[in-house]
């Protein structure tokens, strides 16, 4: 069903804007108007634009009350995309807004359509947060932080150190959503690997990451061999078909975040390299490090700018 009352605020930022000074190897691209939070990145297959998603994500049609602050404070109504991601063979724009549930869009842009709001037992989803298009099969997977608790009751999530996340695959031809794991601990992002083999999950609050083999002699079983790598694990991106991953760390202090980085990793879990950004973010929430055309691009959960990085 198509929404009459709600469109996904998707910002298109140019890529030329992304022009660095002999000097410098980090540029800030701000978020247009009064929202925040670029959390999450999808790059189009023409190579010529970016989308993410802002507070007021969802904002209703003709009117300003998810604009700015109120986008935020009334997600649960404006909607907030946490996880977004291109189906590169057909162009459909997948994404996982966190109180709203899956949707998509079509290349033709437009109203999204609601795909699913519940899980197969009926239950309404709670707090969607990342999610990733298999490039071999076209399958999207996408991960709730907490059954228990929404968006606005994250900090309660994990202070509480919260154990009903849930990994999902959504299958586009049968329409069908099936829960592949349970009990993780904050499942925030999801990253499926360049042969379709497998999907990273992280696990924000337990500072984990878990993988579930999709295909193989492995096929249906979990690998916890990325236990305790990288503090705080958020959003998990995979760098094209080079079996690499950047994911997104902060070291968590419940209220406030501290040492945000950027790690990459190789498809066994070893750390290749670190970038550290509190210089030029802070302590903020980081929320993803995304890698295209030689530059990193990292977004926040609530800060006003995404930052572009030379590799």
């Amino acid at each position: 069903m198509t929404s009459s009352v709600f469109v996904i605020s998707l910002l298109l930022l140019s890529l030329s804007s992304a022009v660095f000074s002999d000097d410098t190897s980090f540029q800030k691209l701000p978020v247009p108007g009064k929202r925040s939070g670029p959390e999450s990145f999808a790059f189009d297959s023409t190579g010529k634009g970016f989308y993410t998603g802002v507070s007021g994500g969802k904002i209703l049609k003709n009117s300003s009350w998810c604009n700015g602050i109120f986008g935020t404070v009334l997600a649960g109504k404006c909607g907030r995309p946490a996880g977004i991601a291109f189906n590169p063979k057909t162009g459909d724009l997948y994404v996982a807004d966190a109180p709203l549930g899956l949707h998509v869009i079509s290349p033709a842009g437009g109203l999204a359509t609601k795909i699913a709001e519940s899980t197969v037992d009926g239950k309404p989803f709670k707090f969607l947060d990342g999610l990733d298009v298999d490039p071999t099969t076209g399958v999207v997977y996408f991960t709730s932080f907490s059954s228990k608790f929404n968006p606005a009751e994250v900090f309660v999530a994990v202070g509480l150190k919260d154990a009903s996340g849930k990994l999902f695959k959504y299958d586009p031809a049968t329409k069908a959503v099936t829960v592949l794991m349970e009990g993780l601990s904050g499942a925030a992002g999801c990253a499926v690997s360049s042969d379709g083999s497998f999907v990273l999950v992280s696990e924000f609050i337990k500072s984990n990451i878990k993988r579930y083999w999709i295909k193989g002699p492995q096929a249906g079983t979990i690998d916890e061999s990325f236990t305790n790598i990288i503090s705080n694990p958020d959003n998990i991106r995979r760098v094209g078909s080079t079996g690499n991953f950047w994911v997104a760390s902060v070291k968590n202090k419940v209220v406030v975040p501290t040492d945000p980085s950027a790690v990459k990793i190789d498809s066994n879990g070893k750390v290749l390299q670190t970038i550290f950004l509190k210089n030029d973010f802070g302590n903020t929430l980081l929320s993803e490090a995304n890698e295209f055309d030689g530059k990193l691009y990292v977004g926040t959960l609530t800060g006003p700018f995404a930052g572009v990085y030379k590799l």
